[in-house]
């Protein structure tokens, strides 16, 4: 008890002495050690490093998860050190959501197949999502905190100490300058000797730590270069997913051209009664492997003609731009004459306005009876 006691009144002294040192150096009544040049850059450079660290590690979690909620969840999660539940992407949970209505609208119908074939590249783009976030999460987000959580907390610590050697440095300087007595004064360059030795250490162990902030800064360029790839593969694979639903759906690929009106039907003047999207098709004996090709291939407008189980009419809901000269460009509420082939595509219909003629998609269409 006695040994610690002595010791808590050493350390209070120290304290006390080093309040005083640091008071009296900001009213500029006491000298101050000042750091060279080069040290004091190193510092500058750690403090700069450290600031854009958090701010990017921050916007990068935002970036790849927006929800402050589970973000502090997958927080706290790690560090309870318990691994951070699995869960759906936004896409993934579109698509479960797409699919569900697309069975009780009816799978068959041009709106449930839509919605199934929109459903599959959602939850495509929502596993393209999740493979990007595990990727970033390894190789972007992990370096950049354990650089905050490690190496600057390092860092930190001896700066501390630093602060506090260079105090009781000046502190002893301080009393040199006071002392009189001949043994007071040989008392006091002895203290100044021992302060000076370990500033001098301690300032050597602070500044190879601050040279390796340059290797830190090698290290998350690295990290850098990963996350751009991934997230260019992210980015790619998305948009390759989008051309494949956009040939499916009968868009131009390699165009995102939407209808500026509204995407409801306007009002008919009349009410036609509609029908399931079926369209009277010659029976035909086998298939070839990819009926779609096969028939497009062979397809000459000039000799198409109507089959003899006959023809439909059909309202536009959309504006549709050809793809190529086999289309028919459509515009939105115009009436056409429409009948399908031997081994056509279903999604795809052959349209008649007057003396014009070309493939047409069925989801642009209100088949009338």
């Amino acid at each position: 008890m006695d040994f610690n006691m002595k010791k808590l009144a050493s350390d209070a002294g120290v304290f006390f002495s080093r309040a005083v040192q640091f008071t009296e150096e900001k009213l500029g009544q006491a000298e101050k050690t000042e750091l060279d040049a080069h040290f004091e850059s190193l510092l500058a450079k750690a403090d700069c490093t450290k600031n854009w660290t958090e701010k990017i590690l921050h916007q990068t979690e935002v970036l790849l998860q927006p929800n402050p909620s589970v973000r502090v969840e997958e927080f706290l999660y790690e560090k309870l050190d318990r691994k951070v539940p699995s869960r759906v992407t936004n896409g993934e949970l579109l698509a479960q959501y797409m699919v569900e209505a697309a069975n009780d609208f009816g799978p068959g119908t041009p709106y449930g197949k839509t919605l199934l074939k929109v459903g599959e590249t959602q939850k495509r783009l929502g596993g393209a999502e999740r493979d990007f976030m595990h990727s970033a999460s390894i190789n972007f987000l992990n370096p950049l905190r354990n650089f905050l959580e490690g190496d600057w907390r390092t860092i930190t610590k001896e700066r501390r100490i630093l602060e506090n050697r260079r105090l009781d440095l000046d502190a002893c300087k301080a009393r040199l300058k006071k002392a009189k007595a001949a043994e007071a004064k040989a008392s006091a360059e002895h203290e100044l000797r021992v302060a000076q030795t370990e500033f001098d250490r301690q300032a050597e162990l602070t500044r190879l730590l601050l040279e390796g902030i340059s290797s830190t800064h090698v290290n998350h360029l690295r990290c850098l270069h990963q996350f751009v790839e991934s997230q260019a593969t992210y980015y790619a694979q998305g948009y390759q997913y989008m051309l494949d639903l956009q040939k499916q759906l009968g868009r131009f690929p390699g165009t995102f051209v939407g209808n500026a009106e509204s995407t409801s039907p306007p009002p008919a003047t009349t009410s036609p009664t509609t029908v399931a999207a079926t369209i009277p098709v010659v029976a035909t004996v086998g298939r070839a492997p990819n009926p779609a090709t096969a028939v497009e291939g062979a397809l000459n407008l000039n000799d198409v003609k109507p089959p003899a189980s006959g023809t439909r009419k059909a309202r536009v809901l959309y504006d549709y731009e050809a793809a190529d000269s086999s289309e028919l460009a459509l515009l939105a509420d115009e009436m056409i004459t429409v009948y399908s082939l031997p081994g056509m595509d279903p999604d795809w219909l052959i349209g008649e306005r007057g003396n014009q003629k070309g493939k047409v998609p069925v989801t642009y269409l209100e088949l009338l009876s």
